[in-house]
């Protein structure tokens, strides 16, 4: 079965509650100071079961101007409204407002209940349903059922119950984002059950035994019971006034305002970018970075607004904004939220939160601008890829996604794998799916080709750069995971040549310079000259003191083409040297069949400087073995 909340609204003392009782026999005003002053003050609950057996949540909401902000905790999350008028006044400041505040929401349907009919006679109560007719025109609410009511005298409430199964046999299921969320509209505790809270369940549903967050506080918590229309039950459904058991939650913890959810589905925003409809029934301009208050769910929260394409909004226009708020708010893409000024406080507009993760935003930027369209008006895959823009170089998964889109996360997969299978996105962890866009990539590309080409430039004689240097000039949001993956696509792409330690650009190659070229045959020469006795390399460098670092580096390379092999950290032969070497080394060993330091000696008419690291880099280079002291060849044994 569909679940709906129906909602009252309407002007102070003008029969909501006494409607209600009427209907529900639940008294809703359940506080003294709403019995002594006459007034609702805080939210009243009841249900109402329709002849069609449909079963209506009911919030019946203060009235007073005083208590607006309650009346918009109370209509977060209901389906229809009954706006109630009293016969005897008419159409008052907060029937206005509360109009307003009804259509900011998206509420869409609802029936007027004109009441206290007892009070007037046929002549003047025509008059007030001409009245009503004009004030509904052009909202929501015209062509709704128009009941006229007594709570008095019990008159007309069965035509009004037929208007509401009527009514309510029209709605459409609620959209369901798959999004757990129940906005706090009440706490309480209850003698041997502990801390309980009450609210719409907006998204989703949730079973006893889940484990929940209590948002903004992050208070981790789990459900001990259920009831939907105090009745008890295993799990409640989007649509349903739910109070829930929470276990081990002092009452002191929570908040009307916070939203309970599941772990690491939903995160607080301080910053989220909005669409805001600027009511034309406000007297003045709305200015850029005006104090506002924020309500959204069941939460009132300071905010500054900042109009990102105009400098102030008239009566009766609208724009994209983003919203700096004075504590964290609990929202979802797609979310509706009223605005009321700081002071005087009265509703001047409303509208639905964009993303509520984004980043900070310069004003007047056509690429914001066009994003926040697209973001609007698109269609889902163009919203997925303004937000996967938008997550950077870390990506994001699917759970964010749902959050800053407002969408299900199955339907946000099945478009994600056609993004991936065209290469518009790239899947960066498979476990929660964290991808990230492909322009993002492509950029990670661009931006190492350019610090690949920069380093050769100003190093000529070295081969590569090292993973390490190059991992350490890109952003820090680089993961060393999407790093691995942008060398694996370059080197597919054959645009680099990479191994363990170092990269290079596929097309660079050492060039040396005249003067380089020079001092890389002067090196050449001393190392030929020297044969199997040469100087230190710190030595050979020293030869050269106004170009130490250039002769260094020639070396290097030199070392790495095979020119000259390095045995150990200071000594370096030339290669055709210690080439004849070995061969000479591995047929004294062959005739032999083994070597001692003395026998090598007498090979090489080598001192001990040289014979022991000589030997052992043979060691290393597996032409031989250690055998107690003395060698054989390693391919013998």
């Amino acid at each position: 079965m569909k679940h709906f909340v129906l909602g009252t609204a309407g002007h102070v003392d003008h029969g909501k509650t006494a409607l209600i009782k009427a209907l529900t026999g639940t008294d809703t005003d359940r506080l003294k100071e709403e019995k002594q002053r006459g007034i609702t003050i805080e939210l009243g609950f009841a249900s109402l079961t329709l002849p069609s057996g449909q079963t209506l949540g009911v919030v019946d909401v203060p009235g007073h101007e005083k208590f607006i902000k309650n009346m918009v905790s109370g209509a977060a999350g209901i389906d229809l409204v009954m706006m109630v008028i009293a016969a005897d006044e008419g159409i008052m400041p907060q029937t206005k407002e509360h109009l307003h505040i009804c259509s900011l929401l998206g509420i869409s349907h609802g029936i007027v209940a004109v009441t206290k009919t007892d009070m007037v006679d046929e002549e003047w109560l025509h008059l007030v349903r001409s009245e009503v007719a004009d004030f509904i025109k052009g909202t929501f609410l015209e062509g709704a059922p128009v009941v006229a009511v007594s709570a008095v005298k019990n008159e007309g409430l069965t035509d009004l119950v037929q208007a509401l199964d009527a009514t309510t046999s029209k709605l459409a299921e609620k959209t369901d984002d798959g999004i757990f969320r129940l906005p706090v509209d009440r706490v309480f505790t209850m003698k041997g059950f502990g801390t309980v809270v009450t609210g719409t369940l907006i998204s989703d549903h949730i079973k006893i035994g889940e484990e929940v967050q209590i948002l903004p506080e992050n208070i981790a918590a789990r459900i001990r019971g259920i009831q939907v229309h105090n009745q008890q039950t295993e799990e409640a459904w989007v649509g349903q006034r739910t109070a829930i058991n929470l276990q081990g939650i002092e009452k002191s913890t929570i908040n009307r305002g916070d939203v309970i959810v599941r772990p690491n589905t939903v995160w607080p925003t301080q910053r989220p970018d909005v669409f805001v409809e600027y009511l034309s029934s406000n007297p003045k301009s709305l200015k850029n970075r005006a104090l506002v208050r924020l309500h959204t769910g069941t939460s009132e929260i300071i905010a500054r607004i900042i109009l990102l394409e105009n400098d102030e909004l008239a009566p009766g226009q609208s724009g994209f904004a983003q919203l700096i708020l004075s504590d964290q708010a609990v929202s979802v893409a797609g979310d509706h939220f009223v605005l009321r000024s700081y002071s005087p406080v009265t509703t001047i507009g409303g509208g639905r939160i964009m993303d509520p993760l984004p980043k900070k935003h310069k004003r007047f930027n056509p690429k914001i601008l066009d994003d926040l369209k697209r973001l609007r008006e698109g269609s889902l895959r163009d919203r997925i890829s303004v937000i996967l823009e938008r997550a950077g170089y870390t990506g994001i998964n699917l759970n964010r996604l749902a959050l800053r889109l407002g969408v299900k996360a199955k339907q946000i997969g099945e478009a994600l794998e056609l993004l991936l299978s065209g290469k518009q996105a790239f899947l960066l962890d498979s476990d929660d799916k964290t991808v990230i866009a492909s322009s993002l990539f492509a950029e990670i590309e661009s931006i190492i080709t350019k610090i690949l080409t920069a380093y050769h430039k100003k190093n000529p004689l070295k081969e590569g750069m090292s993973k390490e240097e190059l991992k350490g000039s890109l952003k820090s949001d680089v993961s060393q995971k999407l790093f691995n993956m942008v060398l694996t696509s370059l080197n597919k792409k054959e645009m680099i040549v990479s191994d363990k330690e170092h990269v290079r650009l596929a097309g660079h190659q050492v060039q040396l310079a005249e003067d380089l070229d020079s001092l890389r045959r002067d090196l050449a020469d001393i190392y030929k000259e020297a044969g199997l006795t040469p100087s230190s390399m710190t030595e050979v460098i020293n030869q050269f003191s106004d170009r130490k670092n250039k002769a260094q580096s020639i070396i290097n390379l030199m070392i790495k083409e095979g020119d000259l092999i390095k045995i150990n950290e200071d000594l370096c032969f030339a290669g055709v040297s210690l080439n004849k070497l070995r061969k000479d080394y591995k047929a004294m060993l062959m005739k032999d069949g083994k070597a001692t330091p003395a026998s090598f000696k007498e090979l090489t008419g080598l001192s001990r400087k040289y014979i022991i690291p000589l030997m052992e880099y043979f060691d290393m280079d597996k032409l031989t073995v250690r055998v107690g002291d003395h060698r054989i060849l390693r391919e013998k044994t």
